[in-house]
């Protein structure tokens, strides 16, 4: 990258707009939608980066858009940001609590759109001096929070094409504000969801030997399956089926004739993760026979885990270096937790950071996905800072596009 006061550009354009940002993030908190259906979510996005001088274009299912800046044939970075908020009540006393019953930002979603978007405008900036050698591609994903995922919906519509890297960042409250949460390799793991749902004759409970137990099957079913998964792939891979939900029969004295048990399978290594649906099915198969009772299973794609590229972990870790200070990047751990963020790490290299959000003094532990969450939201120009200084990085010194006929254009 050629030298230049990075820092200072940024102390000056976040001095300008690090208020209407908070104002954006407050909005979105507060008119939060679910996933699919942010069709206001998207027409505010939308209106900021046409105030910029920007032309986004919203995706093919009306929710989501995705917006380029810059021109020419150099290399093209994404970032990307999700959009949709979670079916859970707001529980915060705040002036911006969400407005929507039921439905609130319990998981950051609408720091990350901020965030991506004042990098956005500052980069819009950027391409305007000339000081861009090639494009970053904004993409404001919707359904983050549906399985599989909308980020099949962004690929589907080409919404990667000719992209060289990719990054993200998602809130973290155990991280303080300033830090920048970074690992090489898996950082979150695939998750799928899975039915098991087992028949019977039905019977007595005096006279088991009659019929197929089938609760005992389904006792059976539910704790050898975990432990007999977890002994056939490499403990290494982290493959975890725990259940959420067993049912089975409605008196003491009658062994019914249906149950089901539902839960998820998340493991952080790509090839367990292909196999899993197949070994499962022989291990269900093995035990309903054993018992006598039949299984179907109903396995659904979730998404896969999230791979971090080295070299991408490192343009991070020097973004974060140079315009939080050099103590800003840290370690932190991996989590079994899904984000579909994984299906774009399948086509291009790229990495997902995690945003520290906890303000300094914080001594309450509240996580996200609960109706408590919130941010201290100096983490909105923490995140700025840093996605701006790795898209820059990653196009003056990272990506050397060598075929640049596959940048097509977005397919929308």
């Amino acid at each position: 990258m050629p030298a230049r006061d990075l820092p200072g550009e940024l102390d000056a354009f976040l001095k300008a707009h690090d208020e209407s940002l908070i104002e954006f993030r407050r909005d979105l908190h507060a008119h939060p939608e679910l996933g699919f259906v942010e069709h206001r979510t998207t027409e505010r996005i939308a209106t900021r980066l046409a105030e910029a001088g920007l032309v986004p274009t919203t995706l093919p299912r009306g929710t989501g858009l995705i917006c380029d800046i810059g021109s020419g044939d150099g290399p093209i970075v994404a970032l990307r940001a999700d959009i949709d908020a979670l079916p859970l009540p707001d529980e915060k006393d705040v002036s911006y609590r969400s407005t929507i019953p039921g439905v609130c930002h319990a998981c950051g979603h609408d720091v990350h759109t901020t965030v991506v978007l004042g990098t956005g405008l500052f980069l819009a900036g950027q391409a305007a001096a000339g000081l861009l050698p090639g494009r970053v591609r904004l993409i404001f994903q919707p359904a983050e929070e549906v399985m599989p995922g909308g980020a099949l919906k962004v690929l589907e519509a080409g919404g990667i094409s000719g992209v060289d890297r990719i990054f993200g960042l998602h809130c973290d409250p155990r991280l303080t504000v300033g830090k920048i949460g970074l690992r090489v390799g898996p950082i979150t793991g695939a998750c799928d969801k899975v039915s098991v749902r087992v028949a019977g004759p039905g019977g007595h409970t005096a006279r088991p030997h009659l019929t197929a137990d089938l609760v005992f099957a389904l006792a059976k079913i539910v704790t050898e399956l975990p432990a007999a998964l977890s002994r056939r792939v490499d403990p290494r891979s982290s493959l975890s089926l725990v259940w959420g939900r067993v049912q089975a029969g409605s008196v003491a004295n009658a062994i019914p004739d249906d149950g089901l048990a539902e839960g998820t399978i998340r493991c952080l290594d790509e090839q367990a993760w292909h196999e899993a649906p197949d070994l499962f099915k022989a291990l269900l198969d093995s035990v309903a026979m054993a018992y006598g009772v039949e299984a179907e299973m109903n396995y659904v794609r979730g998404v896969p885990p999230t791979i971090n590229e080295p070299a991408s972990v490192q343009m991070l870790r020097d973004a974060a270096g140079q315009v939080l200070g050099p103590d800003a990047a840290v370690p932190t751990p991996q989590s079994l937790g899904g984000e579909d963020f994984g299906w774009y790490l399948e086509s291009v290299p790229g990495a997902y950071a995690r945003l520290g959000v906890r303000a300094p003094d914080e001594t309450r532990q509240v996580d996200i996905h609960q109706g408590t969450f919130d941010v201290d939201e100096r983490c909105i120009a923490a995140g700025v800072r840093v996605l701006a200084a790795t898209a820059l990085t990653a196009l003056w010194d990272g990506c050397h596009a060598t075929d640049r006929d596959s940048a097509e254009p977005v397919n929308v």
